[in-house]
């Protein structure tokens, strides 16, 4: 990974990224960890040395706040406070964020204080604003871009020769991919298909905008077209509201939902678990509640199967409460399969910020984001305002959620595309590979935008979008497997 570090003259020179080389320096100022040590030492440090430097105090101060030692913790804090900067340099803007979610999660150990601080503040989930900065990532990152052309190229192979299309859209708040697929499926040989989109999200208004535009470009293009609104969150999805008629060709695509679903896999599981000691105290097995506590589903679920080869004994043991691997995950993706898709398509961040430690999380999901700053550092001026938004409202929630949230209250479990390919596989899928030509033209569309030091990697059939040599982000098609 290369970061850009601009120094004070205003010119850009390329060093080898501090999350790079930390693990193998030391960083020789000893006496900086000292809470008294005076502040204005910390100023001097040179741009490569103070992004060292903020990586050493960020893991400081998550040790000290994962083993309950606020005193050290608070002071790392404060050194942190010092060279940290949402409007700094690569290290400095991503230690901002890092800093802001450990302060965060010192918070939340004390109930009372974190609700009284937040009691008056007015929470503003304006949708509009979310989608507004989804956009801003679109235009700055080809990450999206890629996921639609793939998706839709998937799509397109899929439904060849096929009169009655169905596409299923599980965060129907973009337009931008099925104006494409329409003006795709308008070029083809045999003519454009009679296309239904249903497009599934929690505000009716991002829906209706949806609609407009589809159902304008369809009349435009004279395709037979039909826009299916539901309004549901996706964890209350019921899948009747997608009204799949016999006769169509479906299809799905899922870009960055399905890991939604993990949170309410983890809290099932702790319930279980507590259920389990509750209901059998003296004869659990330790090692599979433990497993259960910390692991997956997908982890437990290979455990039952090759001690009891897939077979849960009945009775009154344990074992014959429901396993944990019957969670949200699994039952969202069995009913997927129920309706019997052609082709179901899935984008996901490629990371691992699913472990049950703090340390783990923080530094898989360091390496993660510095990439992602990085990004925005070669591409972005450092003081344009939708930059901030950006690094602000979407990348440094995601950091919130990931580093200050437990149990069901952290919703971003990004794991790495090997586990989501078991998940699905268990689910009754099978790997599609996606065409030469598809691959193909995600290479041209990194060139042609001009996006350097993105490139795409072929795994097992499926797309991988790197920075530079770091995987973030997945793209692969799934079959029905009958």
């Amino acid at each position: 990974m290369v970061a850009m570090f601009q120094e004070d003259n205003g010119t850009s020179s390329v060093a080898s990224s501090p999350l790079q080389v930390f693990s193998t320096m030391s960083l020789n100022r000893p006496t900086l960890l000292a809470s008294s040590s005076p502040f204005h030492c910390l100023k001097d440090l040179k741009p490569e040395e103070r992004g060292l430097y903020l990586i050493h105090l960020l893991l400081t101060c998550a040790n000290h706040v994962a083993s309950g030692s606020l005193q050290n913790a608070n002071a790392a804090l404060e050194q942190l406070s010092h060279l940290a900067s949402p409007d700094g340099d690569t290290m400095q803007r991503i230690a901002a964020y890092f800093t802001e979610a450990l302060a965060n999660r010192i918070l939340k150990s004390w109930p009372g204080l974190y609700k009284a601080l937040n009691a008056t503040q007015t929470r503003t989930n304006n949708v509009f604003e979310e989608i507004h900065v989804r956009r801003l990532f679109f235009e700055m990152f080809p990450i999206l871009k890629v996921s639609y052309l793939l998706t839709n190229r998937a799509i397109l192979e899929a439904m060849e020769g096929e009169k009655m299309v169905h596409v299923i859209d599980l965060d129907a708040s973009e337009p931008a991919q099925w104006l494409a697929l329409l003006q795709a499926f308008n070029s083809r040989p045999e003519g454009p298909p009679h296309l239904r989109i249903t497009g599934v999200h929690h505000q009716k208004e991002v829906l209706e905008q949806m609609a407009h535009r589809l159902i304008e470009e369809a009349e435009k293009l004279d395709i037979p077209f039909q826009f299916n609104p539901v309004v549901s969150r996706l964890d209350c999805l019921n899948v009747e509201q997608l009204r799949v008629k016999t006769g169509e060709a479906l299809a799905v695509s899922s870009v960055l939902q399905l890991h939604t679903f993990l949170a309410s896999d983890d809290d099932l599981m702790r319930k279980n678990c507590a259920l389990r000691f509750q209901n059998n105290p003296s004869g659990v097995d330790l090692q599979r509640v433990l497993m259960m506590s910390h692991g997956s589903a997908a982890e437990a679920r290979e455990n039952d199967m090759s001690n009891n080869n897939g077979y849960s004994p009945s009775g009154d043991s344990a074992s014959s409460l429901p396993l944990p691997s019957s969670g949200r995950t699994d039952s969202f993706l069995n009913a997927i399969w129920g309706l019997s898709p052609k082709v179901m398509v899935v984008t996901e961040q490629d990371s691992d910020h699913n472990g049950s430690t703090l340390m783990e999380r923080l530094l898989e999901s360091l390496y993660t984001y510095a990439a992602l700053f990085d990004c925005l550092e070669t591409k972005v001026p450092r003081t344009s305002q939708d930059r901030i938004k950006v690094e602000k409202m979407l990348f440094g929630e995601e950091i919130k959620n990931i580093i200050s949230c437990e149990g069901f209250e952290r919703r971003e479990r990004h794991e790495k595309l090997e586990k989501w390919s078991q998940r699905i596989d268990l689910a009754g899928f099978g790997n599609v590979p996606l065409s030469y030509y598809a691959m193909l033209q995600a290479r041209r569309l990194l060139q042609g935008c001009g996006f350097d030091g993105y490139r795409i990697k072929e795994e097992s059939g499926c797309a991988v979008i790197c920075w530079q040599d770091r995987p973030l982000y997945s793209v692969s098609a799934w079959r029905c497997r009958k």
